[in-house]
């Protein structure tokens, strides 16, 4: 697999091209509506953006409550790996800054992958924009 590049910084630093990965993957593909993919939570996280050169592929964020949320990957990068090195890359950064555990809320489909990174579910399955989700934690 090339190694792409994986930046973290603030909202300011990085809301363009995590914007323009959020809008293509949740708003155009899943269509969920504008308003509920932008919250006054993105200027309080910590964002990840990977680039492929210069273009950005993937993106995710991590709350102040240990909350990862907003993973997503470009369709054309899907299938490579991409997901699974930017939530190793946002894991070995919540360790170096000594939070005791994660959290996120996972599209059922998408349930495997998050256990294949050590998340466990808890709770039942519940529906967010209408697409079924289910929460998962990880003691770390």
């Amino acid at each position: 697999m090339p190694d792409y590049a994986i930046h973290n910084g603030s909202w300011d630093d990085l809301a363009i091209d995590a914007k323009k990965v959020r809008t293509v993957v949740f708003i155009q593909e899943q269509n969920i509506a504008e308003n509920d993919e932008w919250d006054a939570e993105d200027e309080k996280c910590l964002h990840f953006v990977m680039y492929d050169k210069n273009q950005a592929i993937s993106t995710a964020r991590l709350l102040e409550n240990n909350s990862i949320g907003r993973v997503a990957v470009l369709k054309n990068y899907r299938g490579q790996g991409i997901g699974q090195q930017l939530m190793q890359h946002i894991i070995a950064v919540a360790v170096t800054e000594q939070r005791d555990f994660l959290k996120l809320s996972a599209q059922v489909y998408a349930i495997g992958f998050y256990e294949n990174l050590g998340f466990k579910l808890r709770g039942d399955p519940y529906l967010d924009c209408g697409i079924p989700h289910v929460d998962m934690y990880m003691n770390i």
